[in-house]
């Protein structure tokens, strides 16, 4: 049974429409991050899960227990805010503890508690620090601890780290997942970062207009975007995207790029004859100064060193522009001028022109 199961979730605010009928399920102990561009309906989704925003209709459940009508206090859900909303009257203490005070909790089970989470997130030595006294790094801590520290039955996260600084982003991309594990919560993660998407999520949910276009693994949803604009969302730099029409010759499938033609996995065959878009992340473009097989002539425009890789400019001679990538500063030292570039078969994607949508190769 789902942890936190959504159900043609709708809300409109006057003739905005923000969620058209949102279905997701979230098993018990898993995270889920749900991306998307800003406006998407993110943050509409997490109120309504937890009971601060009604909705127009749909269901909300918690461990088949239907909450749609429930007050928030009676849903056993925890959230933790992108601007951290701690009481700036309190200390940190008190702003974590405040969960179990508004229940009554024995103040020995509240110390217990709170001293337990401080430890587990390494903010106990500033638990009696007013908000004003800590770091951003340490408010999001104490924020996140507040939202743990009454054992949610699911935890709700709405783009904590957004508001950090780029070295505590990475360090908490590291160390949420295996905290949020200890915790045993299932958790509903919201962030506009793909790549903090796919390094805490077991699945991501892709939210766009309102609606999940595609719910899978990170790695799924890199290597088989269920769109166009799902395969844009991932990736830096983007995907190429390039007009083509497959045709079946004798020496197997191919299309024409820049007046040369490129060969396609036979697994496209269906494909033949349609107006397509090749999709081509940039690690799978090879990039050499030689002519190679099965490539075609670039003007090797720009070469920009990301110390983890190099990212490469290149004009096809049909004016078009392709991004590539190479793992590593040093990698291939470049010179501008003429190369040749080559498509790895194994790793392009096909799109319908009209519809936007991946056309899966055959098995």
């Amino acid at each position: 049974m789902p942890q936190l199961a959504i159900r043609d979730l709708r809300k409109s605010f006057k003739d905005a429409v923000v969620l058209d009928g949102v279905t997701l399920d979230v098993e018990p102990g898993e995270i889920v991050c749900v991306f998307g561009p800003s406006g998407a309906g993110k943050t509409v989704l997490l109120r309504l899960v937890a009971g601060v925003e009604t909705c127009d209709s749909g269901v909300v459940a918690l461990a088949g227990r239907d909450v749609t009508e429930a007050p928030p206090e009676t849903r056993g859900v925890g959230m933790a805010f992108q601007n951290f909303a701690l009481f700036p009257h309190m200390s940190a203490f008190d702003n974590i503890a405040s969960p179990l005070t508004a229940r009554r909790a024995a103040p020995a089970t509240i110390k217990t508690k709170v001293e337990k989470i401080a430890a587990l997130l390494k903010i106990g030595h500033v638990l009696e620090h007013a908000p004003r006294e800590l770091s951003n790094g340490q408010k999001q801590r104490t924020a996140l601890a507040r939202a743990l520290v009454a054992d949610p039955k699911v935890l709700l996260l709405d783009d904590p780290l957004r508001n950090v600084d780029a070295k505590l982003r990475y360090e908490m991309r590291l160390e949420l997942p295996s905290l949020l594990k200890a915790s045993g919560a299932t958790a509903l993660y919201v962030t506009q970062d793909y790549k903090e998407a796919m390094a805490l999520g077991d699945r991501i949910a892709v939210l766009i207009d309102g609606r999940f276009v595609q719910v899978a693994t990170p790695g799924a949803i890199y290597r088989e975007p269920a769109s166009i604009g799902v395969a844009r969302l991932f990736g830096d730099p983007t995907v190429n995207l390039i007009p083509v029409e497959p045709v079946i010759r004798p020496e197997g499938l191919t299309v024409h790029i820049a007046g040369c033609i490129v060969p396609l996995s036979r697994r496209y065959e269906h494909a033949a004859g349609r107006a397509c878009m090749l999709g081509v992340r940039p690690e799978a473009i090879l990039v050499d100064e030689s002519p190679m097989a099965d490539g075609f002539p670039v003007e090797l425009e720009a070469v920009t060193p990301l110390n983890e890789k190099t990212l490469l400019l290149l004009r096809a001679n049909d004016g078009r522009e392709l991004l590539a990538s190479e793992a590593g500063e040093d990698a291939a030292p470049r010179r501008h001028g003429v190369a040749h570039a080559r498509f790895d078969p194994d790793a392009l994607l096909l799109f319908d022109a009209a519809s936007g949508e991946r056309i899966p190769p055959k098995a």
